[in-house]
């Protein structure tokens, strides 16, 4: 799948019309007297693209190194001028296939622009969609489209600068494991089950933390065990009185519903702590949205602006992408909530039948000076009923805990079964040394060195094994990793298409300036030759001479021709 075109529009008007080619395709900065390629749009080409393949609107406009800092100029000309941008992606440019065309403006509720091919979709199912025809095979929900497609789109410090790591710092190892068993085509459908279990528990653990805050499960049952010799104790004493067959029927009675009301009580506290669990996570969730005061963050950009004639607008979210699963993440741990809820209002209803029960019972019971004595016996059994009922519920909680523990373990255990055998990593050797002689080839070609992916099988601090991989330098010498990055991207291509995996044909690559000249040069006569569309923004003048070339250059811009040709 290559980039066809890339339109910026408001209304009737074309802002922008951007026309991709195969082979390399330069954004480039002409700014006389450069200090920054940022401040006229350059990076934020790239930036359209990933926002049409589902990125959070925020990045067009908030700086990725303050990760809060608004350009308002830029998001109140998106918003005003209800600005659309769309996105045009062929299977190939030469043979005029259909064409898969994305449509999405930057504003929201009823007004808010999100089609393919036509057709208004939720973000859902704007994923599933853009999933679904790039990816027709993939009918997992793990691996996500944003994270397959994360290697392709490097304009965050993320993606720049580590050639595996392509996600934001929140990816969990089994999320990685995941997402490179399926890149590397070996087929592990199980990588999703494998998620939500080690999340299970994780969950889990928590909670019998929580439980077993004061004391263990065995401290627990011990102190249980004494409190039932001490009720028996207690219970003789009491009919060693001489009462009247009622007043006994009446005690029994009192004792086994303040018995029943502490135990009640005890399950609804557990019930509120999983609860306050489940909130909490959801609460740290949705903490990591950037939370932006628009008055204060105005006032900052007019002191910015009034002192720096350029800014910077090289900007990403560190925690964008997981901005992006915020909603999936919070609608998996809070599945549980209603079913809580539940338990409970039925557990309150009970609560307060019991109450009115021990208000009937006590009413009836005389307390004339005679059973002063037995009152007293009364009190101490009524503590250790209540002390009995809060015990045995948080024993019967944390013995729930361990078998849930104990059956997520097991479910774990037979995935890694496959997922660990013998011919389950021969298939991941296979498929690596398939990939490494790609990507050896490559950058032996282009740098004189030799990169390959490897794996380890690790075993994290909870005991649980993953596959994780690797990127090194075959040579055992240090390489540049810019180099690394731009391999591993072009073998992948090259891999995925010799064993009929889909993948996308574009490379986006931000501050190509940092690489060296000769080897940009190599890159792009690599990409030309090999069916492969490498588009890079870079300062024109760092630009090699080889490459300074107009049929390279898709968009010029400069202080006076910015992207979106705003007016300042």
């Amino acid at each position: 799948m290559f980039i066809k075109s890339l339109s910026i529009t408001s209304g009737a008007k074309v802002i922008r019309e951007i026309e991709f080619h195969k082979g390399l395709n330069l954004i480039i900065d002409e700014s006389e007297n450069q200090i920054t390629g940022n401040s006229v749009g350059k990076t934020t080409v790239l930036k359209l693209v990933d926002f049409c393949l589902g990125a959070n609107p925020k990045h067009i406009y908030v700086d990725h190194e303050t990760r809060k800092q608004e350009y308002k100029l830029v998001k109140d000309f998106l918003i005003d001028n209800k600005v659309l941008i769309a996105l045009v992606l062929s299977a190939d440019l030469d043979k005029g296939t259909e064409d898969i065309i994305v449509e999405r403006n930057f504003l929201s509720r009823k007004d808010i622009i999100r089609k393919i091919n036509g057709f208004e979709l939720t973000e859902d199912e704007f994923e599933a969609k853009l999933s679904n025809l790039i990816f027709p095979e993939h009918l997992s929900s793990k691996p996500t489209f944003r994270q397959i497609i994360s290697h392709n789109i490097r304009y965050k410090d993320e993606s720049i600068n580590n050639t595996l790591k392509t996600l934001d710092t929140y990816t969990s190892d089994a999320e990685y494991e995941t997402l490179y068993l399926f890149l590397f085509g070996c087929e592990f459908t199980k990588g999703n089950s494998k998620q939500e279990i080690l999340t299970k528990i994780k969950q889990e653990d928590t909670y019998k933390t929580r439980l077993e805050k004061n004391q263990t499960k065995t401290a627990y049952e011990t102190a249980l065990s004494l409190i039932n010799n001490d009720i028996e104790a207690l219970n003789k004493r009491k009919s060693s009185f001489n009462l009247n067959e009622n007043l006994e029927s009446d005690l029994d009675k009192l004792n086994k519903v303040k018995y029943d009301i502490n135990k009640i009580s005890s399950i609804i506290s557990k019930l509120n702590i999983r609860k306050d669990l489940i909130k909490e996570a959801e609460a740290e969730l949705q903490s990591s949205k950037s939370d932006i005061d628009l008055r204060q963050l105005e006032i900052i950009y007019e002191q910015a602006t009034s002192k720096i004639t350029s800014i910077q607008k090289s900007f990403t979210d560190l925690v964008s992408f997981h901005n992006t699963m915020i909603g999936e993440k919070v609608k998996f741990i809070t599945k549980e909530l209603p079913s809580i809820d539940k338990a409970i209002q039925e557990n309150n209803n009970v609560l307060k039948r019991l109450l009115e029960d021990e208000k009937k019972l006590t009413s009836m019971i005389s307390k004339s000076d005679s059973f002063e004595e037995l009152e007293k016996i009364i009190a101490e059994l009524t503590e250790k009923y209540r002390k009995k009922g809060e015990y045995e519920s948080i024993i019967e909680q944390l013995n729930e805990v361990d078998n849930n523990l104990k059956d997520f373990n097991k479910q774990l255990s037979e995935i890694d079964n496959e997922l660990f055998s013998d011919n389950f990593e021969q298939v991941v050797k296979t498929q690596l040394n398939k990939f490494n002689i790609h990507f050896a080839s490559i950058s032996n070609e282009l740098y004189g060195e030799q990169y390959a992916v490897k794996y380890d099988i690790i075993t994290n601090r909870k005991g649980q094994r993953l596959y994780k991989f690797s990127a090194f330098n075959a040579n055992m010498s240090s390489g540049k990793k810019q180099g690394e990055i731009s391999c591993f991207d072009l073998a992948y291509t090259l891999f995925a298409d010799e064993e009929n995996i889909p993948c996308l044909h574009f490379l986006l690559n931000d501050k190509k300036e940092l690489m060296d000249d000769k080897q940009l040069v190599k890159i792009a006569d690599f990409a030309n030759r090999n069916n492969i569309q490498f588009v890079a923004s870079i300062l024109k003048d760092k630009l090699p001479v080889e490459i300074n070339k107009e049929d390279y250059f898709v968009v010029k811009l400069s202080q006076d021709d910015k992207l979106f040709r705003i007016e300042e």
